[in-house]
């Protein structure tokens, strides 16, 4: 039987909710932030579809995400629709020069994963990955401002 955990992380980054809705509406650049995302690639011929690959500890995995919600300046939430089962959303809280990022992801956790890691052991990992990714984005962010 499968188990989906859930996380959820939020950052606030000192630039505005346009400079970073920008960054994150744009998904193929997130691995330069994202540690473990080693690339994201919009189908052409479909752009709400994009191809992930995750790779971390000699793990590798790819899924096929769907855009199921898009509001600007609001929310992005996805789906995927093959390969590693997951779902989430990104969602912006504008706080006037500033901003409020917080990533909801929940995944389903591979057979053979679940049985060589604790849930909660990999819960804390792919937790505090998430919180340096959002650190690294707030970072980003800033260099992006200051030019």
């Amino acid at each position: 039987m499968s188990k989906w955990l859930e996380h959820s992380v939020q950052v606030e980054v000192e630039v505005p909710i346009d400079v970073v809705w920008n960054l994150w509406s744009d998904l193929e650049q997130m691995p330069q932030w994202m540690k473990w995302i080693d690339s994201v690639q919009i189908l052409e011929d479909n752009p709400e579809l994009s191809r992930w690959k995750l790779a971390s500890g000699g793990f590798e995995f790819s899924w096929l995400s769907r855009i199921l919600k898009v509001e600007p300046h609001q929310i992005i939430q996805w789906e995927s629709i093959d390969g590693l089962p997951n779902r989430g959303a990104i969602r912006f809280y504008d706080r006037y020069g500033s901003s409020i990022v917080k990533l909801t992801v929940a995944y389903d956790i591979p057979g053979i994963l679940g049985q060589l890691m604790d849930n909660l052991f990999l819960g804390r990992i792919v937790e505090s990955t998430i919180e340096a990714d959002l650190e690294r984005f707030r970072q980003y962010a800033l260099n992006v401002m200051s030019g």
